[in-house]
């Protein structure tokens, strides 16, 4: 067979073409990533937009940089399209939870109990498609903690999930018995929980900056700086623990000055999707300055 065959050139060309489309839309895909990640939102949506064939993964990524840009109906429509595309996606299903949960946030009274309605319902197909999914198990929880029984809620749907979470993670299992308590004005008892989430999971920030918020509602203010030192020796320089820190204080009414730097500060920072948006961190420091 003659190497220079122009059949064989035409079939080698089409399959070297034909195997580099799925190439080159992985490699797009994590560009995509890369970008959200470092929280170039925008840039990021470029990208996925410029993606002809768009599968689960990609409408998934465009949904969740929506969601993060404010653009809560849009971040509906594609999760939306990612679920139908990819039925098993439980990400795609607690992303969709989360995004109407906001978008009844941020509704009129009319339209916000049907969009809670459809978080809660996303919320329940996420923990339904992937029981081992920790985060839309929380979220699940937390939304029948603080929803009202006609949106679905209840405290005694939460505390049903409560035994569910800490088999999947102890230290889990004990922060949503500590919101169950506290919820339930059982105070020296949820602090018990916080703390003994912290012993389970000493190097998690998170479960510090969640028992600081709790001592800070209680009042108890120096036991919220020791607590807020600790989150600091953990994770130094970490943008959670400067904006926990900063909001407690706005809340609180007290060393305002203080959050006001540690605001500036924090917007300073290289932030990633699971920092508090940028938006956020500058309506707060809109209220501190207008105090």
């Amino acid at each position: 067979m003659s190497q220079g065959s122009p059949w064989i050139s035409a079939v080698c060309l089409s399959a070297v073409l034909g195997a580099g489309v799925p190439w080159a839309s992985a490699g797009e895909l994590d560009q995509a990533r890369k970008l959200y990640n470092s929280t170039d939102f925008e840039r990021s949506l470029k990208v996925l937009h410029a993606i002809p064939d768009k599968d689960g993964a990609v409408l998934e990524l465009i949904g969740r940089n929506y969601y993060m840009q404010g653009e809560y109906r849009k971040a509906t429509e594609a999760l939306e399209a990612a679920l139908k595309t990819d039925p098993r996606n439980s990400v795609a299903a607690l992303w969709l939870g989360r995004a109407y949960g906001r978008r009844a946030e941020t509704s009129s009274p009319f339209t916000a109990p049907g969009q809670a309605s459809k978080a809660r319902q996303y919320f329940e197909k996420a923990v339904q498609l992937d029981p081992g999914n920790v985060e839309a198990h929380s979220d699940l929880f937390e939304y029948y903690l603080e929803a009202p029984g006609f949106l679905g809620g209840g405290m005694d749907k939460a505390e049903a999930l409560v035994s569910r979470i800490a088999a999947l993670d102890a230290s889990e299992g004990h922060w949503a018995q500590a919101k169950l308590a506290e919820k339930r004005k059982q105070y020296a008892k949820a602090e018990e929980h916080l703390r003994q989430a912290i012993q389970i999971s000493p190097r998690r920030v998170g479960l510090c900056i969640e028992l600081a918020r709790f001592l800070s509602r209680q009042g108890r203010y120096p036991e919220t700086e020791q607590t807020f030192a600790r989150a600091e020796q953990i994770a130094p320089g970490s943008p959670r623990v400067i904006f926990a820190r900063a909001d407690v204080y706005i809340k609180q009414g007290r060393n305002l000055e203080t959050a006001r730097q540690l605001l500036d500060r924090y917007l300073s920072l290289a932030l990633t999707p699971d920092d508090p948006p940028r938006a956020e961190a500058t309506k707060l420091l809109r209220r501190v300055q207008g105090s």
